[in-house]
């Protein structure tokens, strides 16, 4: 399935993410591998399989296998760290931000795409997970190596339509008002 057979897929009663979706295809604000990776790492993080599927099949066509792997890589490892950090943020016991995480990131360190992608897709994946914490933390390492205003934006902008084409299609499965 390819991006424009999700577009089909889309319901008449959210028309306006169809044409998201198409400006998102067409957009040229990130390279080719920036989008793409961004836009697999945010459709696996939807948890929706038509979604998921869909921008995997495009994304195969722009990214190479390393590249494709990162992609997994950081929503797999957000993930893990969106559930802690975001737990480690809202709780009202402070004790747990004193406390090692424990947890192995090592892709972090090595993510086998340039780290600005890998930070990119990181915040977006962060941005459908609601964790505050990684938002700000991937935020600050792009800000400081120079990302602009507008890009990072773009980032998450493209985070929001891909989530909203995810709540459309499951939306869709509802039975229809009598």
């Amino acid at each position: 399935m390819s991006i424009e057979a999700l577009k089909e897929r889309i319901p008449e009663f959210a028309k306006d993410v169809r044409l998201n979706l198409s400006t998102v295809a067409n957009d040229e604000t990130l390279g080719q591998q920036t989008k793409w990776g961004l836009l697999l790492a945010c459709a696996v993080a939807t948890r929706n399989g038509v979604v998921r599927e869909a921008i995997d099949e495009e994304a195969r066509n722009h990214l190479d296998p390393a590249a494709h792997d990162a992609a997994l890589a950081t929503v797999s490892i957000m993930a893990m760290n969106n559930v802690y950090y975001r737990f480690v943020h809202l709780s009202s016991n402070k004790e747990y931000a004193k406390l090692p995480a424990k947890l192995r990131m090592n892709v972090i360190a090595k993510p086998g795409v340039p780290k600005v992608d890998f930070e990119l897709w990181s915040l977006a994946v962060s941005a459908i997970n609601g964790c505050g914490m990684c938002i700000d933390s991937h935020e600050k390492v792009l800000v400081e190596a120079g990302v602009t205003t507008e890009t990072i934006q773009t980032a998450v902008r493209f985070a929001s339509i891909v989530q909203s084409a995810a709540v459309a299609i499951e939306a869709a499965t509802l039975p229809v008002a009598a």
